[in-house]
């Protein structure tokens, strides 16, 4: 599970993101609106934790424009406003849930795992190309029904890839999907992820490759 987070208190933010990790969540973190979606665009996510008040602007206004775009990602509004009027707007606005501050960290990870079980919030949950079937609930691929034994790196660049199957994924936005957005990546990282994925899709008759397009990034698509 890949969750954004989207919270301008450094100290609140620490402590999510610790909390988080620890019951095995992958966190990326933005302190602004504008880093916000810069992040939606380039990463898909199982669901945000978004602030309402952030240093450029309201968070409802990113939920505005995800909605508008068609983006059904679950959306959870952190906020100190807690009267009904800012609720309703939140909700109005396409936001899923309202938690007013202060809560309890294991009220927030209820109402993200409450999230994730509605079924009308939450994207596919699976998706074939060729032999190769990924299931993006549990984060599993399998070739003709046998599951592939893939480490966590290469499975979450193979899930980046087939979500945007046919089309060219941007180095940067694959590295992102891969490493998270504070790592400190080697130079060659992701090819040797990539390559070794490679070869276990080859190996596994998937039926799929995987295209280096030179100084852009990497197109998934059926074998020819």
């Amino acid at each position: 599970m890949r969750i954004l987070l989207v919270e301008d208190e450094p100290e609140m933010a620490s402590v999510l993101r610790i909390a988080l990790h620890k019951r095995g969540i992958l966190v990326d973190h933005a302190d602004t609106l504008a880093s916000g979606a810069r992040h939606v665009d380039s990463t898909p996510y199982n669901a945000l934790v978004l602030d309402r008040r952030l240093p450029d602007g309201d968070g409802l206004a990113l939920v505005s424009e995800l909605r508008a775009a068609g983006n059904p990602v679950p959306v959870l509004m952190l906020t100190a406003r807690d009267a009904l009027d800012d609720r309703v707007a939140g909700l109005d606005a396409g936001a899923d849930d309202y938690l007013g501050k202060p809560f309890a960290v294991e009220e927030l990870l209820a109402r993200i795992r409450a999230l994730l079980r509605r079924p009308a919030a939450t994207q596919a949950d699976a998706l074939q190309i060729a032999a190769l079937s990924f299931d993006f609930t549990h984060c599993e691929a399998s070739v003709a029904g046998q599951r592939m034994e893939l480490p966590r790196r290469e499975l979450l660049a193979l899930e980046a890839l087939v979500r945007r199957a046919g089309r060219t994924v941007l180095r940067a936005a694959l590295e992102r999907a891969v490493f998270g957005f504070d790592a400190e990546i080697q130079s060659n990282a992701l090819e040797t992820h990539v390559s070794r994925l490679r070869k276990k899709l080859a190996d596994s008759n998937a039926g799929i490759e995987i295209c280096s397009i030179r100084g852009v990034g990497y197109l998934l698509r059926p074998l020819p």
